[in-house]
């Protein structure tokens, strides 16, 4: 009768920090892009049923993809602020019952706008200058961002002085790197350098991300799973390709909607140098010449993957394939748990629910390990051990250079938020991955090392 009456033994057990990231964001979003790709893939029965103008053949368009991401961030912020109610928390540093006069913030928010536009600029120039931004996949990039400019400039100006109004504080980073440029008022060189790299971050990533958005969408809706149902590659291969595009089309978003009233804004971006050269490695164009065909740490060199290694093996090519894609399951969960607010090199708020339970980092966790298990880079069709050794030594470099990113990231967020030292106090103790890859550590370190990237207690 009492074991009956007693709590649970998880009610004793130690729980993370509250998450800033609720759950349910990232879930809306989820549905509103599934939603929007069956519409686009059912298009030919819609526009015959309905008797609709344009052809009768399916959405896989580049401007579809883009639409299925705007309709994804348009109802997930909409859920944010009328389910969450995100703008009221105070980590926004908005005040919204004590709106202060236009006349009162006019030139402080005139200051801002100097400030975003001279930075807007300056990213268009850089546009200009990387050959790479108009060749291949960025082209359709540049273009949606050329039709974007000219409102965004229009709209900053109502936009910053309707926010000026109900901030806390609206002498922002923005406003500091305005204040030097026009030099009427003192201003702070950090805060400065903390705009300069959260633009710096949005501006480099949503081009990139913009980029990619097509590719993806156009496979997804274009597929016929049925015809793959007897063939585990292709079938794992279509799933990879809607994993993915989960993960694009979500964290595209989030880099978009930096927004205050969103509370999604970037709060600081990572100020380690060491963070921005192991986070841009991994990016175009420097990816390109060092993990791209003939870079310099390639690691595909005669390989065949794992399709062509267990072909007539067919209960394992099932069980390789789940396993697969359960990496990438595990990968595009990672992104949607952020909601809106995912992004390379920021802190946007502490996220300790979904994924990020059971290790700090998900992403990097799985996506390493899907492509050791789908390269299998131990495995060459060329017979030749040096391409072997070449193959395993250098996908090693590239996971060892995900292992940086993550510590860099760590330092980053450890200095920032004692939320998060709180996190990685109980993820070392109780998560359920961290916690016994911490304890593997210690054995086989059992003099404490301090490193570089710890915090001092």
């Amino acid at each position: 009768m009492w074991a009956m009456m007693s709590p649970p033994a998880s009610a004793f057990r130690p729980q993370p920090p509250a998450s800033d990231v609720p759950a349910r964001v990232g879930l809306v979003g989820l549905t509103v892009l599934f939603a929007f790709i069956l519409i686009c893939r059912a298009w030919p029965d819609i526009v015959t049923t309905f008797g609709l103008p344009g052809p009768a053949q399916r959405l896989s368009g580049p401007y579809a993809a883009l639409l299925a991401m705007g309709l994804t961030g348009l109802v997930m912020a909409a859920w944010s602020v009328v389910v969450e109610k995100v703008h009221r928390n105070p980590s926004t540093g908005i005040d919204w019952d004590n709106p202060r006069p236009i006349s009162d913030v006019l030139h402080v928010s005139a200051t801002k706008i100097a400030g975003l536009w001279v930075t807007w600029a300056a990213i268009g120039a850089f546009y200009c200058l990387g050959r790479w931004y108009w060749d291949g996949q960025y082209l359709f990039a540049m273009q949606v961002i050329g039709v974007a400019a000219i409102p965004m400039v229009v709209l900053s100006v109502p936009y910053v002085i309707w926010l000026d109004r109900v901030m806390v504080n609206p002498r922002d980073h923005a406003w500091h790197f305005g204040a030097m440029l026009l030099g009427r008022e003192e201003w702070d060189i950090a805060q400065v350098k903390k705009h300069w790299r959260s633009w710096g971050i949005k501006g480099f990533f949503s081009a990139f991300m913009i980029s990619i958005l097509p590719f993806g969408f156009a496979a997804v809706v274009e597929a016929n799973p049925a015809e793959m149902a007897g063939d585990p590659v292709q079938l794992a291969t279509f799933l990879f390709e809607l994993l993915f595009l989960v993960d694009v089309q979500i964290g595209t978003v989030g880099y978009l909607l930096t927004l205050r009233p969103l509370d999604a804004h970037i709060r600081s971006g990572n100020p380690f140098l060491a963070g921005w050269l192991a986070a841009l490695m991994c990016y175009p164009p420097f990816v390109y010449g060092l993990m791209g065909g003939g870079g310099i740490i390639q690691y595909e060199y005669n390989t065949a993957g794992w399709g062509h290694w267990l072909a007539g093996y067919d209960a394992l090519l099932w069980l390789w394939a789940c396993w697969l894609v359960f990496l990438t399951a595990v990968y595009a969960w990672a992104t949607f748990a952020f909601g809106i607010r995912f992004s390379n090199l920021t802190y946007r708020g502490v996220l300790t629910n979904g994924p990020y339970r059971y290790t700090r980092h998900p992403a990097y966790l799985s996506k390493n390990l899907f492509w050791w298990c789908s390269v299998l880079p131990f495995f060459v069709t060329s017979g030749s051990l040096v391409d072997v050794i070449r193959n395993t030594f250098f996908l090693c470099v590239v996971s060892g250079i995900y292992y940086w990113r993550a510590r860099t990231e760590e330092a980053h967020l450890l200095g920032e938020d004692a939320k998060y030292r709180a996190y990685y106090a109980w993820m070392q103790e109780h998560g359920l991955i961290t916690s016994r890859l911490a304890k593997l550590w210690k054995r086989a370190n059992p003099r404490p090392v301090r490193s570089a990237l710890q915090p001092a207690e």
